[in-house]
Formats: C-alpha cells, structure tokens, sequence
C-alpha cells in the first residue's frame, strides 16, 4: 500500500498481548478453521476484551496462527488481565473433554486450544486504510511477537519492559520470573519473565531458551580451554598492560555500596541509542553513534563520563533513569532513539536528570548520512550547554568525511568491542574496507590496533600480531595526533616488541592528558605503575578506572590483583567479593576468591574453588597446579603441570605460566627456562612477572634480575622492597 492509500498517526505507546496455537500447522485446513473460530470465542468473552472494545480502545490483529491485542490504555495491566481470563478459559475448556489431545469430543466441537503467549509494551502507529479499515503496526507488535515466540504451550511471557511496570503491583509481581537475556531476529536481545501462578501459566523454562543456554554452555566450552590458558598467563603476569582490556564485552549487575557517594554535577552516562528503523538491522549504527558521542563528551574538560562498557551494561534491560544514576554514580543519562532509512538519520535524544528524573535538554535531528558528524558535536555541544561547561572544552568540529567509509568503520566498531576470533576479524575486514574508501579515516586505523592486540598471544602468536598492531597505531597517529586509543596500542607495542617500558608510560601520559576519562587508560597506568614500583600510583589509578566504569568485572578484577601484587590482602578481597556481585560468573583469569584465599595461606578453601572450577571445565589450570604445590601434593601439582606442557608444546603458550608452577616446585632452573622462552617469544603478559607474588621466591636470584633489564625494567627500584 502506497503512503497515498493510507494514514499513518504518529506512533503512541500501546499493550500488545500476542497468541499463537500451538501445533496449529499441522492441522487440516477444516480443523484450523474450527479451532480459530473456537478461540475468538473464548478470546470474546474475555472482561477485558469487552470493555476496551466498547470503549473504541482496542484493535485485534489477525496472525494466521493466532492474534494480537493491541490496548491503547494506560494500564499495563489491560493486557496481563486479558491473558489471565482467556488463559483461564482454555484451561477450564481442555478440564471439560479429560482429554489431553489436539482434537478432544468432536461430536460436541470442544477442542483443547494449546496456545502460548507474548506480552509487550511499546510503540505502535494506527493506520487507516482506503476503506478507513483500523489496523495498527509498529515495534510494540513485532517484540510482543518475538516475546511469544520463545515460549511453548501454556507460556505467558513478558518482556522485561513491560513486567517492570506490574511489578509494583502485588498478585502480579509475586508470579513473575526472570528468564534473563533471549536472543531473537537481527540479533537483537529481549529480556524475558515468564508469568504463571497456580491457576494458569506454564512453569517449565521455554524449551528455546533451554536450548539457547546448551548451545552457549557448548560454545563456551569449546573456547573455554583458550579463555583459561590466556587467563592464567594473564593471571601470572597480572600486571601487564594488555591492550585486550579496552575490549571487555558487557554484561553485569551492580549491587551499589551501602553509602554510595553523591554524584558529581557535571557527570554524565550515555546509553546505547534504541533502534527504531524499519528492519531492525541497525544496532551497529545505534551502538556506533552513542559510542562516538560518548568518546566527544569524554573529552571536555570538567565533565565526567563514565565508559562504555558500564554505560552499555543496561542495553535492553529497561532500567529506569534514577536506578541507572544510582548505579554509576551520574548526575545525567543520555539517552534516545535513532531512525535510518537509507541515507536518512533521525536522532530523538534526551538528556535527563538522574535525580528527579526531569528532562533536563532535548532534541531531535535529521540529518543525511553525510551530516553525520555534524550531528554528533551538535548532541555534544547541546550536552555541554545544558550542563553550563565551558565550551571551549568541546572537541573541535570534524571535517566532512566519506559516509560510506565511516558506515564501514561503525560496523567494524560493532564487531571489534567482541572478544570471539571470528568476530574480530570480521571487524578487521570491515576497517580495511573502511580504509579503501577514505584512506584518511585515522580511526579506522585505531581500529585495526586494537583488533591485532586482541588477536595476539590469545589467537595467534605475539610476533605476528603486535607488529601489526603497532602498524596501524602509527598511522592513526600520523593522521590524527590526538587520538588517546591509538597512543594506548601504540604504548603497548613499544613494551611488548621493543621493551621499552618507559616509552609505555609516556604513551600513556599522553593518552590521558587527551581522554582524562579514559577507564582503560587509567588501567593500563595502574598496571604500569605497579609494576614499576609505584604503589601509592597504583591504587589510586585503579580506583579511578573503577570510578569511571563501576560495572567492569574485568576492572575488578584487575583490582584484585593489584591489590595482592601490592600486599594489600583486605582490600583485595573485599574487591574480590563486589566482583562476584557484579557478576559471579565471571571469570577471565581465575576465580577471584580462589587467588585472595591461596595468597592468605587458605589453602583448602582455595583448593575447593579451584577443583569445583576444574570439574566443570576439564582444563588445566596454573593456579590450581600452585595450590597442590603450596599444599604439599606435588604429584597432582605435577599432574596439572604436564597437561600445561602438552598445551604449549601442540600451540602457542605463554611460557611464564609454566615458569609459575616450576617456581612453586621449587625448580628455579627449569622456572627460569620457561621465562627466557616467554621472553623470546615477546609474550604480551611479561612485564608482569615483576611483581606477581608466585615469581617472589626468584627474587635474589641474578638471572631473574637480569630478565628484568631485559625488558626494561630497574631490578632494584623494582625488587628493593618486595617480600
């Protein structure tokens, strides 16, 4: 239908209840025909279908299979009560036949209707066509759609955003429960709550979501064996500056301090925008624009910005403003909703007080692709005015640049904030042809950094990815001085390849004083200056990354092992244990509490971790070869240490990891062997073994000191006071 044959209303919030009959498929034309007329009975019958009908507040929608209700009221609750009593009909129909069959009683008609449902609460546009027939389309429907096509017979289910808004209300909120995250079309992510009671509702997880959980439990486990082994040679060098870091993907829960501190007035989290284009296909673009925004904002002087992964730790959870402020201790949340259509963009987006929710500056722009940048320092110099910061801080506006090249880099920004190797060489791909189209696109190159750093010691060999890695961060730099990413990359391939540490810190001096409210950055210095002795330094830089991303686990756990390099044991378990809050599946190097309790002399309660770990991973793991060494079991220390071998002799394989476990047996030789191998080998973690409490029994020995000059470092600034 053309937009001549229709009217189009602008879109408005609407309760969407979507049913689907189970089975219906497989039914012949006849029996389908019979079992929908059936339905519409019963749905008829419903209180609350009746009284929105009458009341010109309802639209019912057709779906072949089933139908959606669509309630244009105020009350959320339209649609769950409407679920309820055509949920409690269909049971007290299939009660009356005693049968448990498709078909049940075919001289009387009854049927069993198995159906299942979605509810959802979202924007809906009315559309009227020639016949001035009522039809309504729009996002509202298809995720109330996509909510019911998780679930089997019986289900109820919710989108989070909609079980928010009941949750207040008791007989409903003490029935529901979370199914957590679901991936649907486009990869697109819902959160889910499953409705049931004893009455109604199907208490079964959704067999998708069953097999969704397999599946990742069967990926993880396939990759889990390279997660661990990078892990521990992470772990052993804890304080190396991995530029790995920068690419921590999202995912945790915050649970805030009891006495949590008033946020500063120019503070400010920026969300990920919601995408509201026709196909749904534009998350990259969505995700690209607020990323680059936030990268705008994090530069002027006098705000703080708190980084992307906490910010985009809420993407389609549907937190309120006042819980997201709470959590990452902001004064303001921007956020909004970004529409393309070909080589149009709309950007809805606003600027809300955390602390009584009012909407503080607010905006709408519609650009072609072209004014893309021009957008982005029009949102940011819009920010800085509404929260009265010198405009003297804002970034400088940008050039035009070629829209097709920056498209690319945004899709390849899409893909390299992912850890997988397939995804980040897929991001490489895209920067190249980013590069193809516009050669001076500096951050397409910051790109192809980042994405060789990532690669290298956990995907291929250190020599064949830091000098590329290193490459790339050059020319971005040749092209664009004040890039803070780039000198971070460029800072680690000069320790790495070059051992150059000092030439590290000065790449980070300089990325700091570009981007003070870089997380990563900030990181990356507490690890440098831990390890070149500064302790004071070091604290105080790793809780100034926490501060700016407060919902990092990695960040966390970054800190933990900073504050045992540093002897600070109290503390590290303290950070230990708000790390598991954040999320207590999280495990990049080893379990966090496991390394606190091995490191107290709790050897036992490390071990049991450690072992409970390696049942349900079946790998090996350096940390627990340690704490049988520590314990005093050294043929299960050494058990462990030969399947550590058998790794590093079939692929590559930091060779301080097993450096460690040589060290805790006791045999410095072979200990100091596997150190110059790693040396050789310009593993990424070296620098580490300078501090890492496991390596402190080679402390007097002058081969470990001379390792030390090797890479750069002053044994004796470094050694003087180390236990």
């Amino acid at each position: 239908m053309g937009d001549e044959a229709a009217e189009i209303s602008q879109p408005e919030i609407a309760h969407v209840l979507t049913i689907d009959v189970v089975g219906y498929s497989k039914l012949l034309i006849d029996a389908q025909t019979k079992l929908m007329a059936e339905l519409n009975d019963v749905v008829r019958q419903s209180t609350r279908f009746r009284v929105a009908d009458a009341a010109g507040k309802l639209i019912r929608l057709p779906t072949g299979d089933g139908m959606a209700l669509v309630f244009f009221s105020s009350e959320p609750e339209a649609a769950m009560e409407c679920a309820v009593e055509i949920a409690t009909a269909l049971k007290a129909r299939a009660n009356l036949t005693g049968l448990t069959g498709q078909v049940a009683n075919e001289e009387e008609g009854v049927r069993e209707i198995k159906a299942r449902m979605g509810i959802h609460s979202g924007p809906v546009n009315r559309v009227v066509d020639l016949n001035e027939q009522p039809n309504v389309a729009g996002a509202g429907i298809d995720i109330a759609q996509r909510v019911m096509d998780c679930g089997d017979a019986g289900h109820i289910l919710l989108s989070k955003r909609i079980a928010y808004d009941l949750a207040p209300l008791s007989r409903w909120n003490a029935h529901l429960y979370e199914l957590g995250e679901m991936e649907v079309k486009h990869g697109e992510k819902i959160s889910l709550v499953n409705f049931h009671n004893d009455a109604v509702g199907n208490a079964e997880v959704p067999l998708k979501i069953k097999r969704a959980r397999a599946e990742t439990a069967r990926r993880e486990k396939l990759s889990s064996l390279r997660r661990q082994l990078l892990g521990a040679a992470l772990l052993l060098s804890i304080l190396a500056i991995a530029g790995g870091i920068y690419l921590y993907a999202k995912r945790a829960t915050h649970v805030e301090p009891a006495t949590p501190p008033a946020p500063p007035d120019k503070s400010i989290a920026v969300l990920p925008f919601v995408d509201l284009s026709a196909a749904r296909d534009q998350e990259y673009f969505c995700d690209g624009i607020s990323e680059e925004i936030l990268d705008s904002l994090a530069k002027v002087e006098g705000l703080r910005v708190v980084a992307r992964t906490s910010s985009f730790s809420f993407k389609g959870k549907n937190a309120d403003v006042s819980e997201i402020g709470r959590k990452l201790n902001v004064a303001s949340v921007l956020e909004g909703s970004l529409r393309r259509e070909g080589n149009r963009i709309r950007v809805d987006a606003r600027l809300i007080s955390a602390g009584n929710g009012f909407e503080v500056w607010s905006g709408k722009i519609d650009k072609e692709m072209q004014g893309v940048f021009a957008m982005q320092d029009e949102i940011t110099r819009a920010i800085v005015d509404a929260l009265k910061i010198k405009l003297a801080g804002v970034p400088r506006v940008r050039p035009p640049q070629n829209s097709e090249a920056y498209d690319l880099y945004l899709q390849g920004l899409f893909f390299s904030n992912k850890s997988d190797e397939e995804s980040l060489r897929k991001s490489l791909d895209l920067f190249r042809r980013a590069l193809e189209r516009d050669p001076k696109l500096a951050r397409a190159w910051t790109g192809i950094a980042k994405d060789w750093s990532w690669l290298a010691d956990a995907y291929v060999r250190p020599l064949d990815g830091h000098p590329r890695s290193q490459a790339a961060a050059l020319k971005a730099l040749a092209l664009d001085e004040r890039d803070p990413e780039a000198h971070a990359y460029f800072g680690e391939t000069k320790r790495i390849l070059n051992y150059d540490f000092k030439g590290e810190g000065a790449e980070l001096k300089r990325a700091l004083e570009i981007d003070p409210n870089s997380a990563p950055a900030h990181l990356f210095m507490a690890l440098y200056q831990s390890v070149d002795g500064n302790r004071d330094d070091a604290i105080k830089e790793i809780r100034t990354a926490i501060r700016l991303d407060p919902l990092s686990p990695l960040i966390g756990t970054m800190a933990v092992y900073i504050y045992v390099a540093n002897d600070r044991l109290d503390e590290a378990l303290a950070e230990a244990k708000r790390t598991m809050e954040i999320d207590p599946n999280y495990i990049y190097f080893e379990p966090n509490l496991a390394l606190v309790y091995r490191e107290q002399g709790k050897l036992r309660e490390a071990l049991e971790i450690y072992q409970r770990l390696e049942q349900t991973r079946h790998e090996p793991s350096g940390g627990l070869a340690i704490t049988y060494a520590r314990l005093g079991r050294k043929e299960e220390a050494r058990n462990s240490l030969r399947e550590l071998i058998r790794v590093a002799n079939s692929k590559y394989f930091a060779g301080e990891v097993i450096a460690s476990v040589y060290v805790a047996l006791g045999e410095n030789d072979e200990a100091m062997r596997w150190i110059n191998r790693a040396v050789e080998e310009h593993s990424g973690a070296i620098h580490g073994i300078s501090v890492a409490r496991e390596f402190r029994p080679l402390r007097f020995d002058p081969r470990f000191a001379e390792v030390l000059r090797r890479i750069g470092l002053d044994p004796a600034k470094i050694l003087q006071d180390r236990q």
